[in-house]
């Protein structure tokens, strides 16, 4: 069943992914300015007036490499080509003869840099060394030949060309600059990708190209980098521990409070019996009337055969994998409800397509379009189905004026809503899955701080008896989960003690201290019940139908002695304290309707184990690339894991 709950305000912008290592391209322009006198080019060539000042803009290319271990620091290095070519300015010469000099020194460079951070965001500065090596000392002089009257016959000016003698093979010298980092990656994606602009000056000491005379070259470069760098993933593992009793928590600041919490009982190997529920709605691409390609779409001898009983057989799945295969029951919604409207001759649809803002004509396109699908592939009467189009849903995403993460706002208002006075059209669909690593089978880390001075970044060391450490983090957000398997590395059980270590936003240092107990569960294999309530908006129009849910559907499952596992989730978008408070008081709320349903039938022995998760990626259901995805991740899980 599929109900909605909802809010006017939505969700949180979630942590971009922070790679270490950083792989790129960088070019320049160099603008070099030149000073000091240049007179004798080599043993055959020189001019009689000596040249000085000069300008000149040559290119800069490099491969760049960067390594940054924390947000404030890292460490940048250049190799590539270093142009520093340019033109003196004109001299006279003694012959009333105006003459020009140009080089195209250049060089292979090596450059070094500290990359400091300030702001923990994309503005950074870089200060370092260069050391180049000479590659091209190549220069033209031009004399014009004496304006005389009347002009001589040949005006043919003289030129020399060649390279300049005592050229330095090495220069060693310094630079400072700024940049900027602005990312092309979605938050979501652990390979990213960043677009840099930067300025750096590199002073005239050390930049003398010659060892005679006293030519020096000072240089402002102005240039773009694209480099790209992959963030390691935190994969969930398998895990089996039974509950701890609440642990003692060893404060060394008073403003700060930590605490562990141990998941339920978790057997070796689950089988869940999940009533998954089937969200109504087709979403559409922006510029198209077609139904995307990413839902399934047969020919109608493929539809003959076509029976969702295949979505009910049991499989055994990894985490990643159940929510790959409930979203692939999700992308078969049509194939379900032709097969349904098929088995059902008497049932009827209406099909409500909805264009977020380009009018009702383009909705009621995306809903001809399903239509001709159920009529074409299934054979459903035309008459049995009919279309609506809309400017906006009845139940809208975006709302009139809001401009934040307004476009995937809109992506989740460009839709086709299914409607039926028919429940067994809309039912969920009931799957069976192995699951051989929960979520739940995780271990709960919480730190708050309780003054103005906030928690900024903080490490976890789990340390067990033999005093081997494990370590996790950095975390910025309240809370961070880790596998209750990872931490046990093979061990039947194990006691560890937890060290939390907290940097505040103003510098100051926190640690504090727990203990926790991790035990496998000894039992193979045990069957457990699943359900889940989807959100979208308008919560006060749907308290009633969720609570109905919960208390006829739901509650009548939970036997005496169960344990009720409820996990509240949201989608990416908007603010992530709100989310975090938004998924806790579903969950919150979830539980205290069940414990009131089961006072009244009389159950005992029931234990609950409610977290709210907001958005956090690591945890989250599905993925947040596709409006589909962010509309399942608005929900409450309840597991249903029965007495042993």
């Amino acid at each position: 069943m599929v109900f909605t709950m909802g809010a006017t305000t939505i969700a949180q912008e979630i942590e971009r992914p922070q790679p270490k290592f950083w792989y790129g391209l960088a070019g320049a322009a160099n603008f070099n300015l030149y000073s000091g006198t240049t007179q004798v080019f080599n043993n055959d060539s020189r001019s009689q007036t000596a040249f000085h000042d000069g300008f000149g803009i040559a290119p800069f290319g490099a491969i760049q490499l960067e390594y940054t271990p924390k947000p404030v620091w890292g460490i940048m290095l250049n190799l590539g080509y270093d142009g520093r070519g340019g033109a003196f300015d004109g001299v006279i010469e003694p012959c009333n003869c105006p003459a020009d000099l140009t080089t195209n020194l250049s060089y292979f460079v090596v450059e070094p840099s500290l990359r400091i951070s300030p702001f923990s965001n994309g503005f950074h500065l870089f200060v370092g060394g260069a050391f180049n090596y000479n590659y091209n000392k190549a220069f033209k002089f031009t004399q014009e030949r004496q304006i005389v009257d009347p002009p001589i016959t040949d005006a043919t000016p003289i030129v020399a060309e060649g390279d300049f003698s005592d050229i330095r093979t090495s220069l060693f010298s310094a630079q400072v600059g700024m940049g900027y980092d602005i990312p092309l990656s979605s938050k979501e994606n652990l390979t990213q990708v960043k677009l840099s602009p930067f300025v750096s000056y590199h002073p005239y000491f050390g930049r003398e190209p010659r060892n005679v005379e006293s030519w020096s070259i000072q240089t402002v470069r102005a240039g773009i980098a694209l480099k790209i760098g992959r963030a390691r993933a935190t994969k969930p593992t398998i895990t089996k521990t039974t509950p701890i009793e609440p642990v003692a928590v060893v404060a060394t600041d008073p403003n700060a409070d930590f605490s562990v919490k141990a998941p339920a009982s978790i057997p070796v190997r689950r089988v869940v019996k999940e009533s998954f529920p089937l969200r109504n709605y087709v979403f559409f691409g922006e510029n198209s009337n077609e139904i995307p390609k990413r839902y399934v779409q047969l020919n109608s001898k493929q539809a003959l055969e076509f029976t969702e009983n295949t979505f009910q057989e049991a499989e055994p799945v990894n985490v990643d994998g159940r929510s790959k295969r409930q979203m692939h029951a999700y992308y078969n919604i049509l194939n379900i409800l032709g097969d349904r409207m098929r088995d059902n001759p008497t049932t009827s649809v209406t099909l409500i397509g909805s264009s977020a803002g380009k009018g009702a004509a383009a909705g009621k396109e995306y809903a001809e379009s399903i239509k001709k699908y159920l009529v074409d592939v299934y054979g459903i009467s035309a008459t049995r189905i009919s279309t609506e189009g809309r400017d906006m849903p009845i139940i809208p995403s975006a709302q009139p004026g809001g401009t934040i993460d307004l476009t995937m706002l809109q992506e989740g208002d460009r839709r086709v809503d299914i409607v039926s006075n028919s429940a067994i059209l809309l039912a969920p669909l009931q799957i069976t899955t192995v699951l051989d690593d929960p979520n739940q089978g995780k271990v709960v880390f919480t730190t708050t701080a309780q003054d103005d001075d906030k928690i900024k970044s903080w490490t976890i060391d789990v340390i067990d008896e033999n005093n081997n450490a494990q370590h996790f983090g950095p975390y910025t957000s309240d809370q961070a989960s880790v596998s209750a398997n990872t931490i046990l590395g093979g061990r039947t059980d194990g006691t560890y003690k937890v060290v939390m270590n907290a940097q505040t936003d103003k510098g100051r240092i926190i640690q504090e201290e727990s203990t926790l107990r991790l035990v496998h569960d000894n039992v193979v294999e045990q069957t457990e019940l699943r359900f889940s309530v989807l959100f979208d908006f308008n919560k006060s129009e749907t308290v009633a139908s969720y609570e109905k849910f919960l208390n006829e559907t739901v509650a009548p499952q939970i036997m005496d002695y169960s344990t009720v596992i409820i996990h509240g989730h949201t989608d990416m978008i908007g603010d992530a304290a709100y989310n975090m408070t938004l998924s806790q008081e579903r969950a919150a709320d979830a539980q205290k309707i069940l414990q009131s349903a089961l006072t009244k039938l009389g159950k005992k022995g029931v234990k609950f184990q409610s977290s709210g998760y907001g958005d956090k990626t690591d945890v989250a259901p599905f993925g947040n690339k596709l409006p589909e995805e962010r509309f399942y991740n608005r929900t409450v899980i309840i597991d249903i894991v029965l007495a042993k």
